[in-house]
């Protein structure tokens, strides 16, 4: 990559697509190397909810319902789908998305209001469904912690994806939900390359450290799984052997995957950063990903968005079939338990 002063060390995203929405738009460039530092701030801004257990209505998605206590992610994945929720806030898709961080400190509360609702009936919610809910910010807040602790009051189920090695901070909770099979783990894993993880994921933890949270959750009884994502192919793509056999040594139960899509401004925010990282082949890259998708980076087709179709993406669900049957043909299945909730439903009900 060729020296750009204005290039933002720590951010994926290097500009700012204009916002449908807002009124004002905003510059797609930052202005010169002397606004990197106010470019690169974060702001952490509250905002209030009235809910915060979200139905998933794909079906390319395999739960029902999610928990997203952050909107917006410092993590600053430069191919992140969820990019294109942030115009609905009245901010950009790209560098606003990793340094506008909105937050909702009453997620517990809704969370539990909503558990002992006479009309929920269990069924496995999934914290991070959009947004990391261990990005950086949690440290501090620890609201994904408090969220656990109203799942383990309930005895509800949970599942939890994460790019942070920040989930062994709740390894007391989570080994309490495991004993009794209400939560699966599943830690994003997207190259072994560190130069490359690092310009893709900037602000996540480190490949390294990924491999030892799969370690410790695994140790301490925590079901854990990987999902290579997203397979982006001319980037990532011939790692699928390699990062498999690696995860499954450090105790992965299994690997799955998502094939990259670029669809609206997150297009653009990737096309932009390709140029400036991998100029020498961000075209082979973005031909690549076209074939997997009927010729277009954009899909939105039920049933092939996740996965492409073609020679290409073909070659890849081919190469995770064998992964799994070569790496894991001797891990088992955990289902969650359903049947916990109803009994501590009502906290009175403790007493019988």
């Amino acid at each position: 990559m060729k020296e750009n002063k204005t290039y933002l060390k720590g951010r994926g995203a290097q500009i700012n697509t204009p916002n449908p929405y807002a009124d004002l738009i905003y510059d797609q460039e930052p202005l010169n190397s002397s606004d990197t530092e106010h470019l690169n701030k974060t702001d952490y801004i509250p905002v209030v909810a009235k809910t915060i257990v979200n139905k998933v209505p794909s079906s390319d998605i395999p739960l029902g319902f999610s928990i997203n206590p952050y909107q917006g992610c410092e993590h600053g994945c430069v191919y992140c789908y969820a990019r294109n929720t942030h115009p609905y806030w009245g901010y950009s898709a790209g560098l606003d998305f990793e340094r506008k961080i909105l937050i909702k400190k009453e997620a517990p509360a809704l969370l539990e209001k909503k558990l002992r609702s006479k009309n929920w009936v269990a069924s496995p919610i999934m914290l991070s469904g959009n947004t990391d809910c261990y990005q950086p910010i949690e440290q501090e807040l620890e609201i994904t912690r408090k969220l656990l602790e109203v799942f383990w009051k309930y005895r509800h189920p949970v599942g939890i994806i994460t790019k942070n090695a920040l989930i062994t901070r709740d390894l007391d909770i989570l080994q309490d939900l495991a004993k009794h099979q209400l939560v699966k783990t599943v830690i994003s894993v997207t190259s072994l390359n560190y130069e490359l993880q690092r310009k893709l994921e900037p602000r996540t933890a480190s490949i390294f450290k990924r491999l030892k949270t799969i370690r410790t959750l695994a140790a301490h009884n925590i079901p854990v799984q990987v999902m290579m994502a997203p397979v982006i192919p001319g980037l990532n793509e011939h790692e699928i052997f390699p990062l498999a056999k690696k995860v499954a040594e450090c105790g992965a139960s299994s690997i799955y995957y998502t094939l990259v899509r670029l669809n609206g401004d997150v297009a653009t925010i990737f096309i932009d950063w390709l140029e400036k990282n991998y100029p020498d082949r961000a075209e082979k890259v973005l031909n690549k990903i076209k074939a997997t998708h009927g010729g277009t980076l954009n899909d939105s087709r039920k049933g092939k968005r996740m996965s492409g179709e073609g020679r290409i993406a073909e070659i890849i669900r081919a190469q995770f079939k064998l992964a799994n049957r070569k790496f894991f043909k001797e891990k088992s299945k955990i289902d969650y338990n359903l049947d916990l909730y109803e009994k501590f439903k009502n906290p009175q009900m403790k007493l019988f």
